[in-house]
């Protein structure tokens, strides 16, 4: 009969070949823990008919993995059962709890276990917790097949594990489990016991799992503890009485880089309602609301720029609201600001146009500007013929002389060209204005060529 695995608490190292029988006085989680790949819920693009997983196990050529995904969607199951699937043998560390000498001993016991034709899965959970090192260790044995490797990770592989590990490895990324597949693990629990829920107290709990298996059937087994006779629970009923779960985010990590870009593609793209939902998650997160701040005023100049004059004003204005009030009072200054943003015509023609012009200045070196445009504070500096020929735009008609600013050596270019919106288009009618009247103004000045000759 097949024994329940130790609990993997400190490091040691958790051996087993096959699935595991569950203790009927187990948690609900383990008590319906998959017992094979086919009954895991939510991944199907790794384990389905087509899936990544399916088509390793068919070729019979399964390589080491990282699986990258959140809490509690099936990353240590699928580990254990792959192991199952494969004929290989199967165990698991921590990284939180283990150390070189673990890794080590691990090693050497796989060797072993390779001599006497048996393969090993090692199955690292929390695999970006080792150092550099610690990672590097794990080179010898993935290459010369040792192990077959399967990490799993919740923060983005790509800054959290080393390049030489990652590219022995095939990174698998793991979803969020949706509403189907979060029914699906309620009506396995209902098989096990009724949960006394209204249809829309049921679409609560699925909501406060957040996507997240281990928690829901942790909620389930709350409701299930319920007297038998207790009322059938609405939504408030149940808020009141189960915690929700706290939303995913780390304020240095990968979702709060994933979240200010959602918000930020949600103002370019010009809808409100979409900015105020990332702004809400952020807050609800414990994101410090200054750098959300910080990030609107950025946004105004580089995707509103002149085509609202105001939206750098409002960022601004946000700003100090709420460094006057702090939270949450000043929250809703840093709201209005998110909408006013998201609801602004969008132009990026400041941010092109600045860059281009960057790039032209590192082009063209130290080119001095035309004398004309020179002050000339000493008499040295009028002899040598600073300031000699300079029109003040005031005295010239239409306040605007024409005269060429760019220095002697560059042709003029044309590095800002506002868009056909909101105050830009204006800006574009000006901009036209004094083109023609440049124009005008040089061929005026140009001489003949017949006088010439």
């Amino acid at each position: 009969m097949a024994r329940r695995p130790p609990q993997d608490l400190f490091g040691t190292p958790e051996d087993d070949a096959a699935p595991f029988a569950p203790s009927p006085d187990g948690p609900l989680a383990d008590r319906l823990r998959p017992q094979t790949l086919a009954d895991v819920v939510g991944q199907d693009h790794l384990l389905g008919p087509e899936g990544t997983i399916t088509r390793m196990l068919a070729r019979g050529s399964l390589a080491s993995l990282i699986f990258w995904g959140p809490p509690g969607v099936g990353k240590t199951t699928i580990a254990r059962l792959l192991a199952t699937a494969a004929g290989l043998h199967f165990v698991q560390l921590s990284a939180v709890f283990s150390g070189v000498a673990d890794l080590k001993r691990v090693f050497e016991e796989a060797k072993r276990r390779r001599a006497t034709g048996q393969s090993t899965l090692l199955f690292v959970d929390e695999i970006h917790r080792f150092n550099r090192a610690q990672q590097d260790g794990f080179l010898p044995v993935v290459e010369d097949g040792t192990v077959v490797l399967v990490g799993a990770t919740t923060e983005n592989p790509s800054f959290a594990l080393n390049g030489a590990l990652l590219s022995r490895c095939q990174v698998l990324v793991l979803r969020r489990l949706d509403d189907d597949a979060l029914e699906l693990l309620l009506a396995r629990a209902e098989a096990d016991h009724a949960l006394p829920l209204l249809q829309d107290a049921r679409m609560t709990l699925r909501a406060m799992a957040d996507g997240d298996g281990r928690y829901l059937l942790n909620m389930a087994e709350q409701l299930q503890a319920l007297p038998a006779d207790s009322p059938a629970l609405d939504p408030a009923a149940l808020s009141s009485l189960l915690a929700k779960r706290a939303a995913l985010y780390d304020k240095d990590r990968e979702e709060h880089y994933n979240l200010i870009s959602a918000l930020h593609k949600s103002l370019r793209g010009s809808d409100p309602d979409a900015a105020l939902y990332w702004y809400g998650r952020m807050i609800t997160g414990g994101e410090d609301p200054r750098y959300i701040a910080r990030r609107l005023v950025r946004f105004a100049s580089e995707d509103i720029g002149l085509a609202d004059p105001q939206a750098v004003v409002q960022a601004l204005t946000a700003w100090e609201i709420y460094e006057r009030l702090g939270s949450p009072e000043g929250e809703l200054a840093i709201a209005q600001a998110v909408v006013y943003l998201g609801s602004a015509p969008k132009s990026n023609a400041l941010y092109v146009g600045l860059g281009q012009a960057m790039r032209a200045a590192q082009e063209t070196g130290s080119l001095a500007p035309p004398s004309h445009i020179l002050n000339a504070p000493t008499r040295l500096m009028k002899d040598l013929g600073y300031g000699a020929g300079y029109d003040y735009d005031h005295d010239a008609e239409d306040s605007f002389s024409g005269q060429d600013y760019f220095p002697p050596g560059i042709e003029r270019q044309n590095f800002y060209r506002p868009v056909d919106r909101g105050f830009e288009r204006e800006l574009g009618k000006r901009m036209a204005h004094w083109a023609n009247l440049r124009r005008e103004r040089v061929a005026s000045v140009k001489p003949d060529p017949q006088d010439e000759g």
